[in-house]
């Protein structure tokens, strides 16, 4: 049996009591708030597909990422595991650019952030940046009811 795997991240940007967020258009794929990520390409390092997404979606230069854990969604009917590396830093540099491709960038205080409109499987995620340790979350998703059917969280 062939399987698929596509390697994503995720990388929460803070500053002080505010992180950046994504707000994506209800036309675009995952409308809401989100953080910044995207697919790794081939051959690149997870942390350097890290710092390009949060480059080509935001504008700003970070480093000194941390890992916090790993978010995974495993299709069985069509052979396809998504696993999303998640990173949070407080390390940035330059400017948010003016035109996102992505959608409008918000820096939103942390106490606030859960209120707005977004996935509910980031919801979810969304605290786990925030505590010590790290995470794994496994999703399984049924493609004939086109939902998730279980979850298993486990913190480190």
């Amino acid at each position: 049996m062939q399987i698929e795997h596509r390697l994503l991240t995720m990388c929460m940007v803070q500053d002080r009591d505010k992180v950046l967020l994504i707000k994506r258009p209800n036309e675009r794929s995952f409308p809401g708030y989100l953080a910044p990520g995207g697919k790794v390409d081939f051959p690149e390092s997870l942390i350097d597909g890290a710092i390009r997404e949060v480059k080509e979606e935001t504008g700003l230069d970070v480093s000194n990422l941390v890992f916090k854990g790993i978010d995974e969604y495993v299709n069985p009917k069509e052979n396809v595991r998504y696993m999303v590396f998640n990173y949070w830093t407080g390390t940035f540099s330059g400017e948010l650019l003016e035109d996102p491709p992505e959608g409008e960038l918000v820096w939103v205080p942390i106490s606030e952030a859960l209120e707005l409109p977004m996935q509910n499987w980031f919801k979810e995620r969304f605290p786990l940046f925030f505590e010590s340790g790290t995470f794994e979350i496994q999703r399984l998703w049924d493609a004939d009811l086109d939902k998730q059917v279980e979850l298993k969280l486990v913190k480190f």
